[in-house]
């Protein structure tokens, strides 16, 4: 069997770990899954592209390939721009619907809800974009052999650096910092929290904002090799849960290693059995993690 796939499920393990990285974070701290984050993905590789396309039109040279990559400075800044307004994104849905939800403890009905803002953000996406296909870059590149017969391109070696970049940058948060050592306060117990004086409700809106980050930067990685679809994020959030849970839901390291198991199972399933099966390996891996071990490889029983 060819170690390529090593390379593909390195970088398909990226993809997902920076979206379980997410959705491990709104657990963490809310305590309830939710189920729209896959749309923060969809939304942060749209708004990249649109942005991008601003930028590229705006100064023709910034969209010009940046060597050796496919892509130019055109869509590397409006990655960053877009982190940004899909973190806000994050942030105002909820202040619109899951604060109100929060504040009278329905738990159940936050879960719900979730579900029809996923559908109520993707349709958007529809109406605003159609949903014909787009592209990040047209550009094809020639992998490079690295040895044992693995192959890989330099937007896939870029796509690993930036996954490495995004969470250690989490992990200085989460370790060095007072919000960081706030966040995991009010991961711990919420309410003693709030008696030793943390806002709260900044960790809160500082959570959203990050979560929502991470899925667009997640959506960029998935929108450089995939076309960009307004269901994309949608058929990424299966294998998203399953990387949380396997990890162990409320650990971001553990979410991280998750997504990369996930990513080389998939891409060992793509070569010995078939692309077809790529989705019923993140639901095999969800179904044994819970049976086995539901609290994961890195969680805790409550």
């Amino acid at each position: 069997m060819s170690l390529q796939f090593l390379a593909d499920g390195l970088v398909g393990g990226c993809t997902v770990a920076l979206g379980a990285v997410g959705i491990t974070l709104t657990y963490s701290i809310l305590r309830f899954a939710n189920f729209a984050h896959g749309e923060f993905i969809s939304w942060g590789c749209y708004l990249t592209w649109l942005l991008a396309g601003a930028i590229g039109a705006w100064s023709i040279a910034s969209a010009a390939a940046l060597d050796p990559l496919s892509v130019g400075w055109n869509v590397v800044l409006a990655g960053v721009l877009a982190m940004a307004l899909t973190g806000l994104l994050g942030v105002a849905l909820d202040a619109v619907l899951f604060r109100p939800l929060r504040k009278r403890g329905a738990s159940i009905a936050a879960v719900m809800a979730s579900f029809g803002a996923a559908m109520a953000l993707r349709a958007l996406i529809e109406l605003l974009f159609s949903s014909r296909p787009a592209y990040l870059s047209r550009e094809l590149q020639i992998a490079i052999p690295i040895g044992a017969g693995i192959r890989v391109t330099p937007d896939q070696i870029a796509l690993i650096a930036i996954t490495a970049v995004c969470v250690g940058a989490l992990h200085g948060l989460l370790s060095y910092t007072g919000i960081g050592r706030s966040m995991r306060a009010v991961s711990e117990n919420p309410a003693l929290a709030r008696v030793v004086g943390i806002d709260v409700a900044r960790v809160i809106r500082l959570t959203w904002f990050i979560g929502g980050a991470l899925a667009c930067a997640s959506g960029v990685m998935l929108g450089l090799v995939v076309q960009i679809r307004p269901s994309m994020g949608a058929d990424l959030l299966l294998p998203l849960f399953a990387a949380a849970i396997l990890g162990g839901v409320g650990s971001v390291p553990g979410a991280l290693i998750g997504g990369l198991i996930v990513g080389l199972a998939e891409a060992v399933t793509v070569q010995l059995v078939g692309a077809e099966w790529r989705t019923a390996v993140a639901f095999l891996v969800l179904i044994g993690v819970l049976l086995l071990r539901p609290t994961g490889l890195f969680g805790q029983a409550a």
